[in-house]
């Protein structure tokens, strides 16, 4: 038996040799993680820097792509060390680190998708009343909800875990996952799994509901509404429930590996499964809104095209002195 005093590291048993070919997955991923980082900061500039999008919708998404941000930066740059490493290990502390910025990630994306649901359901249902509701205070608090209260209770989660007394070191993943680090725990652990369903209730399970109930409104007013109104909310909701549905799905898949025995799965794809919600959906949400929602399309070409003229201005000067 291993005591917790013992404990300084966690081995990531999902990883497997593979030879030359770990120089191509590197290669890989760091594309993936400069797309992402580069899609959502141009978003996210597009944003600040245009006072036409300083409406609420516009600043939901912004918060939508910074918590992108920081939950690809908790995964991305730990696979890349790992991928070259012969050695998969990391220390305790950095671990519960990494669990903090992944749970809190995950979070924060519902509660984030359950603002924006809000946002559009007194957008279509209350349209007179839109700006008397949701002014500028609103918003920030709506903001400060949207971080606040998933930061608390991944929080207290990650301590629970870290003060329990661990009978081994080893994890079956390729990252740290907290229930993974529960189930090597020597004792009883009812007081982690109580807390989890509570902590679930309010980050998951409770913004879910705000956007179910929020739907069922919207839908309402659209079967009763006119072809106008039909058309404003399909067009501003497609790529909402996109992203619900994506990083619903992404997320089962994680819940599916953490609880049931997976061993009949091909190895390979009990790695890519619960990497999916994480690496999938920073670059979904981004793409999704950036293509479908026309002001934030054409304030994106526009920066993009003033940035290859200055380039080419620049280009032009250089050579004629």
């Amino acid at each position: 038996m291993i005591n917790s005093t013992q404990v300084s590291y966690f081995a990531l048993a999902a990883y497997f040799d593979t030879g030359l070919f770990k120089y191509l997955y590197f290669m890989v991923i760091v594309s993936l993680y400069m797309l992402i980082l580069c899609v959502n900061l141009l978003l996210i500039v597009v944003i600040c820097m245009n006072r036409s999008l300083h409406e609420p919708m516009y600043l939901f998404l912004c918060s939508l792509f910074v918590n992108e941000l920081y939950g690809s930066t908790g995964l991305f740059p730990f696979l890349l060390l790992q991928i070259l490493s012969d050695i998969h290990t990391v220390s305790v502390p950095f671990c519960f680190l990494q669990i903090f910025c992944l749970y809190s990630y995950g979070s924060v994306e519902f509660t984030n998708l359950a603002v924006i649901s809000y946002d559009r359901y007194l957008a279509i249902c209350c349209p007179l009343q839109y700006h008397a509701n949701m002014t500028s205070h609103k918003v920030a608090m709506l903001i400060v909800v949207i971080w606040l209260p998933p930061f608390c209770a991944v929080f207290i989660t990650t301590c629970l875990s870290a003060s329990l007394q661990l009978c081994g070191n080893i994890i079956n993943r390729v990252y740290c996952d907290n229930y993974t680090v529960i189930k090597l725990a020597c004792y009883d652990t009812s007081v982690n799994n109580v807390y989890e369903l509570i902590a679930a209730s309010l980050t998951v399970f409770a913004p879910m509901s705000v956007i179910f109930y929020t739907y069922m409104r919207i839908l309402k007013v659209c079967f009763s509404g006119s072809k106008q109104t039909r058309q404003k909310a399909v067009s501003t909701c497609t790529p909402h429930l996109a992203s619900l549905l994506n990083f619903s799905v992404g997320v089962s898949f994680e819940i599916l590996q953490s609880r049931f025995n997976m061993d009949s799965v091909p190895h390979m794809m009990r790695i890519i499964l619960p990497l999916y919600y994480l690496t999938c959906q920073p670059l979904f949400n981004p793409l999704m809104y950036g293509l479908n929602m026309s002001k934030i399309r054409i304030k994106c070409k526009s920066l993009l095209l003033s940035s290859v003229e200055k380039c080419r201005s620049f280009h032009r000067f250089v050579h004629t002195e």
